[in-house]
C-alpha cells in the first residue's frame, strides 16, 4: 500500500500492530526552509560509525545527537554523547511535543547529501529507549519515501516525507514493523531528518 498524501485529519497509516500518524507540513515552506538552512550550518555535522555484521563502517551520511545532560544513546555499536541543545532544536523540540503530547529528552539528526544515502530494514527499539514512548521524525529539505514492512507478514506501507513534515511512531510500531529510507537516483538534493525520543534514565 503506498500513502503518498495526508488527510486533514492524520490517521493512522498501519493495519495493525502499531500507530504511525503522518501529520504532513506543520511548517510553512518558507519557514521550513529557513529552518533546513540554519540547521546545514548550525549543526556541528560528522560521519556515522556503526558495525555491521561485525564490521566498524563510517558512514557518508552525516549524523548529530543532542540531548538533556548524561544521556548518551548506544545503537549499532556506536555510543553517542549528546550535545547541548540550541534555541532551535528547543523551538522545534516545542513544536514536535505539542503535537505528539510527549516530553522528548533527546534528538539524532540525520543528513543525507542526496538520495543514494539511505537508511535500511531496522526498528528503533534499543533498549536505552524508553519502550513506551513515541518517535517523533522531523524532515526537511528533498522530499523521501518512507517504508514500514511488518516483520511478520510482510505487509508494506509508504508515503513521502514533505519538507516541514512530522511522522509520529507510537507503540507497539517498533515491536512489530521495520522502517527504512529506500536509497534512489532520482533526488539529488539534501535533506535533514530530526528524531526526537525519549532515553531512559537509569532507575
Amino acid at each position: 500500500m503506498d500513502l503518498f498524501a495526508a488527510d486533514d485529519a492524520p490517521a493512522n497509516l498501519l493495519p495493525r500492530d502499531g500507530v504511525a500518524v503522518y501529520h504532513g507540513p506543520v511548517f510553512p515552506r518558507e519557514e521550513a526552509e529557513r529552518i533546513f538552512k540554519a540547521l546545514l550550518q548550525g549543526i556541528p555535522w560528522a560521519s556515522d560509525e556503526v558495525v555491521i555484521f561485525g564490521k566498524r563502517i563510517i558512514t557518508a551520511r552525516k549524523v548529530a545527537w543532542y540531548g538533556d545532560p548524561g544521556l548518551s544513546y548506544r545503537y549499532s555499536g556506536s555510543t553517542k554523547q549528546p550535545l547541548p541543545w540550541t534555541p532551535e532544536l528547543l523551538m522545534l523540540k516545542a513544536t514536535v511535543e505539542r503535537l505528539a503530547g510527549t516530553a522528548f529528552n533527546s534528538c539524532l539528526l540525520n543528513l543525507y547529501h542526496h538520495g543514494q544515502e539511505g537508511m535500511g530494514w531496522h526498528s528503533d527499539d534499543e533498549k536505552s529507549l524508553a519502550a513506551e514512548a513515541p518517535i517523533a521524525s522531523l524532515s526537511f529539505g528533498a522530499e523521501r519515501k518512507f517504508s514500514f514492512k511488518h516483520k511478520h507478514t510482510g505487509e508494506g506501507v509508504s508515503l513521502l516525507l514533505e519538507t516541514g513534515s512530522l511522522l509520529l511512531m507510537k507503540a507497539p510500531t517498533q515491536a512489530h514493523w521495520l522502517h527504512s529510507l529506500p536509497k534512489t537516483k532520482k533526488v539529488t538534493a539534501l535533506r535533514v531528518n530530526l528524531t526526537f525520543r525519549v532515553i531512559a534514565r537509569p532507575g
